[in-house]
């Protein structure tokens, strides 16, 4: 078992569960809140994203394969793909 993976994923779930949950789009970095046209929308994307990346992350931890730490850069990749998305669809 990877216990960094599960640190992570703990992380993830706490974020999305802030962020999904409570609408708290003040956690999130690089935002302009006044710019951001539904804040609804964008809670529920990066929640929903942090929960599937958390499960994810949780599944890798379990997974004996010397591959398993390619789930470090997907993660990563996947936000700057979430990012490139808010910032051109749901900024005015």
């Amino acid at each position: 078992m990877n216990q960094s993976f599960i640190i992570i994923a703990m992380i993830l779930f706490i974020l999305a569960y802030l962020i999904g949950v409570k609408k708290q789009t003040r956690l999130l970095s690089g935002f302009n809140e006044q710019q951001v046209r539904d804040k609804d929308k964008l809670a529920s994307l990066v929640g929903s994203f942090n929960l599937i990346m958390g499960m994810v992350m949780v599944g890798g931890a379990f997974i004996k394969h010397p591959d398993a730490q390619a789930l470090i850069p997907i993660l990563v990749i996947g936000y700057v793909i979430l990012i490139a998305y808010v910032n051109t669809k749901m900024l005015d």
